[in-house]
């Protein structure tokens, strides 16, 4: 169990799976709150229902797709935060605001994401610039 836990573990710290993460659950939450009747209210079936059931399956594929491939992590995150800003207007209101600010985060998280590798190059300087003598101001 433990070698398992380790490999998933491992698995997950090469991939934007918390931001993959919110935006499957931000389309979840969108797709079930689109099936809701509040009061009065009721959901229109028509081009108004196939938004409140393409948005939300959108949402939960791109979510897939930024985790099982990183590489296009960007565009995938670009495309979770298009959605989600549209979804305020295609499906009630975001899913009542929870699955837009949701799915806000998660493709936030998908788009700053890193892998590993890329983190370590950026953050040390480079030998030139390690190795070059500081300039001293000349006092005239």
């Amino acid at each position: 169990m433990a070698a398992r836990r380790a490999a998933f573990s491992a698995w997950r710290r090469n991939r934007p799976f918390t931001g993959g993460l919110l935006a499957v659950l931000a389309g979840v939450e969108m797709f079930f709150s689109g099936q809701l009747d509040v009061g009065k209210i009721h959901v229109q079936v028509g081009i108004e229902g196939l938004q409140a059931t393409i948005i939300p399956l959108l949402m939960v594929l791109l979510g897939i797709l930024a985790t099982v491939m990183p590489v296009h992590r960007i565009f995938y995150g670009v495309l979770v935060l298009a959605i989600s800003v549209y979804s305020l207007v295609g499906v009630n209101l975001g899913g009542f605001f929870i699955g837009m600010l949701l799915g806000a985060l998660g493709g936030i998280l998908i788009v700053a994401w890193m892998p590993r590798a890329a983190r370590h190059e950026t953050a040390e300087p480079s030998r030139a610039v390690r190795d070059r003598a500081p300039v001293e101001p000349s006092r005239s």
